[in-house]
């Protein structure tokens, strides 16, 4: 018997009033994409790092014009990301991993092009950092884009039982990125003076192929889940990148007051940030040349990528250890791990400072990394906890803030200070993790007080 239209139109459900379309989680052929966008950028950075020492010294320049040539695309990430993350949630996630990986690309082709003009001598040495500087900052301006982009994408498509999973491991493409940076990067300088260059146009290179794959293989935007794109610090040293929060459902913050970074809550743990953050940038910033310094090999700055690429790899190595071993196993609280790592990070300074030779100083650098490893889950997990649920996505702002402006002039600084005296540069950095212990030790809140206690 036929049914009447009218009541067979009364029976069918109304789209409208359907409940959202969950698809799932991500599948492991797109995850490995995103992976890899994350992975590709943090390994370029640290493989750069490990070669610039090298290169400066072949230019014939100042230790510290080569760090202050970072400078600017430090201040530029700082700047930008946030600017992304939020266009990110208006554009759509793929276009904005596009334009960072675009950013990345010309950033890292122009650099090895003003490179290799400058090494073969064909244009000064002024001129040389001058346009590399620019260079860069393509990367800080648009390279930026991507890592916000790419964990809001994975938040959007995954329900919130697999979110945290799932954002842990697109963070440790950061971590993973920085062992492997350092490690390459020996096995891609050529032959000749201007082969040192060779690691930022096989990076780049890398980087087109990601492209390529992320335009043909990762669907455009459509998500089944609310999330906005977050801050992310850039990789710009063996021990960057950490675990990103997961980005909050849409409309859940909007009647939130601002979080101001002076906030009572905050301001013990924003204070061991700053000081902790400066100590680890400042490290970072003069270990390469110090290894070429304590090793002697300012006369035969090609030989000396090699052993700067070691010291690296193990600093991203013990970082690892620390946030995927250590903090996990051993159920360590925000102060505890800050107040460990930075004891460490004192410890190994003072024995990189001390290496003769390249096992101590790769030891000593270990140290201190795994150190700076502990600390900073610590600091950013503090932060986290004492605040409420709904200022999350505030508080994650202003952590990774402050994390990337440590990047901005510390390690210049670092350099130039350790250039006037080696005893000065790890003096100030010695001082300013003794100076985390002793601030942490008064102010920070002890793990044992309750969460309900912290919310208060």
């Amino acid at each position: 018997m036929d049914l009447d239209p009218s009541a067979a139109r009364m029976a069918e459900p109304d789209p409208a009033l359907a409940p959202p379309r969950r698809t799932g989680t991500i599948s492991r052929t797109r995850m490995a994409l995103l992976f890899m966008v994350m992975l590709t950028t943090a390994a370029g950075n640290t493989a750069m790092q490990s070669v610039m020492p090298s290169i400066g010294t072949e230019l014939d320049v100042a230790d510290v014009w080569i760090s202050l040539a970072y400078t600017w695309s430090a201040l530029l990430w700082v700047i930008c990301a946030p600017l992304w993350a939020r266009r990110s949630d208006r554009r759509g996630r793929k276009a904005m991993m596009a334009l960072g990986l675009i950013g990345f690309i010309l950033s890292f082709g122009l650099c090895g092009a003003v490179l290799v003009a400058g090494l073969e001598g064909l244009i000064g040495a002024t001129a040389t950092l001058a346009l590399f500087a620019v260079a860069r900052g393509l990367y800080g301006g648009f390279g930026s884009a991507a890592p916000p982009a790419v964990q809001a994408y994975v938040a959007s498509r995954t329900p919130r039982a697999e979110r945290t999973k799932a954002l842990a491991l697109v963070a440790s493409s950061f971590g993973l990125g920085t062992v492997i940076g350092p490690a390459i990067a020996p096995l891609l300088i050529l032959p000749g003076a201007a082969g040192l260059v060779g690691p930022f146009f096989a990076f780049a290179g890398f980087g087109i192929a990601v492209l390529v794959a992320l335009r043909l293989r990762l669907p455009d935007d459509d998500p089944s889940y609310a999330a906005r794109g977050e801050v992310a610090t850039a990789p710009f040293g063996a021990s960057a990148g950490g675990t990103p929060g997961a980005p909050e459902a849409d409309g859940l913050t909007s009647d939130i007051p601002d979080l101001h970074w002076r906030d009572r809550r905050l301001r013990p743990w924003l204070v061991a940030g700053l000081l902790g953050g400066q100590a680890q940038a400042a490290l970072l910033g003069l270990a390469g040349f110090f290894v070429l310094d304590r090793l002697g090999l300012r006369g035969d700055p090609a030989a000396g990528a090699g052993p700067v690429g070691t010291v690296l790899m193990a600093g991203a190595g013990a970082t690892l250890l620390a946030q995927w071993g250590l903090i996990p196993n051993l159920n360590l609280g925000p102060r505890t791990s800050v107040l460990w790592g930075m004891a460490l990070a004192l410890v190994g300074t003072t024995f990189f400072a001390l290496g003769q030779n390249l096992h101590s100083i790769a030891l000593g650098f270990a140290i201190a990394s795994l150190g700076f490893g502990l600390y900073r889950p610590g600091f950013t997990a503090g932060a986290s906890l004492a605040v409420s649920r709904a200022e999350q996505g505030q508080v994650s702002g202003i952590v990774a803030a402050l994390n990337g402006a440590a990047y901005i002039f510390a390690p210049a600084l670092g350099v130039w200070l350790y250039n006037h005296h080696e005893t000065i540069g790890f003096a100030a950095i010695g001082g300013l993790c003794a100076a985390v212990l002793g601030w942490g030790w008064r102010a920070l809140e002890s793990d044992a007080v309750p969460e309900a206690e912290r919310r208060s």
